[in-house]
């Protein structure tokens, strides 16, 4: 594993400590972006600045340099490259007085890339009880405050699921703890719409942009109607789900194996779509 902090390279083992007092740390005051590595190679990489900057601003954290970024990764992916991996890029507020009040920002930026494993050929995942706030200040931010899933992945392994499935405040279907959901209800292709406070996730946008998808809000319980469900996101691309809630799915469905056969043809044709 490669860790660049601040403007410099360095090996994990010699990494100094990120301070006590980061802000990031204290209270989850930064964003982040988890960027698939295909051949040494980040893959959509511009797209994932793009969010990490709106999530940024939303957060009021300073203007992210985005050019900064790019060097972090660049120097990263030089060191090690690997042919299928995972970039974590996380920027946060930095070191400040304790409390969740801000005073002067030294922002801490840090880019970080390993090895990952190929996702299971299918997925087992639950619905949850908490809902998803989709009025809330960070509905739609990817930040680092992210107690809620793991609260939520939690009730998921204890069940035998590697997922957990939100609704939100209304209701709706919303999205997994770090993925997008779609599915299929009389042979049409569904996903939630941004506003049901589900992340943009990148791996969804280019979906809905490569595929014939309605994007529809309705109540979580469609789940149960639907013929064909898959999460989306960036390290499991289009993956099936085999098991919801006790029931029992075709992996892959017809519709999902074509879906898959798209994304790969087409995330070949462009590292940076």
């Amino acid at each position: 594993m490669q860790t660049w902090l601040n403007g410099a390279l360095l090996e994990q083992a010699d990494a100094p400590a990120i301070a006590v007092t980061d802000h990031g740390f204290t209270v989850g005051d930064g964003v982040f972006e988890a960027v698939k590595v295909v051949d040494g190679r980040p893959f959509a990489l511009t797209r994932h600045l793009l969010r990490m900057s709106e999530s940024a601003r939303v957060m009021g954290l300073p203007e992210l340099d985005l050019d900064e970024v790019r060097r972090g990764v660049a120097a990263v992916l030089a060191a090690q490259a690997p042919r299928l991996g995972r970039l974590r890029i996380t920027y946060t507020a930095g070191p400040m007085a304790m409390g969740s009040g801000r005073d002067q920002m030294t922002p801490t930026l840090a880019v970080v890339v390993g090895e990952l494993s190929p996702p299971p050929r299918a997925a087992r995942a639950i619905t949850v009880p908490w809902p998803r706030n989709e009025r809330g200040a960070l509905a739609g931010v990817k930040s680092t405050s992210y107690g809620e899933n793991v609260v939520a992945l939690a009730a998921a392994a204890k069940a035998g699921a590697h997922e957990a499935i939100f609704a939100n405040l209304q209701g709706h279907l919303c999205e997994g703890t770090g993925s997008n959901v779609g599915y299929v209800v009389d042979g049409e292709v569904r996903t939630p719409t941004l506003a049901s406070g589900c992340l943009a996730g990148v791996t969804r946008g280019l979906f809905v942009e490569w595929a014939d998808v309605v994007e529809i809000d309705e109540p979580i319980e469609r789940l149960r109607e639907a013929e064909e469900v898959f999460l989306l996101s960036t390290t499991r691309d289009i993956q099936p789900v085999a098991w919801l809630d006790g029931r029992e799915l075709q992996t892959p469905g017809q519709i999902t194996r074509e879906l898959q056969e798209v994304w790969i043809r087409r995330e070949s044709e462009d590292v940076d779509p």
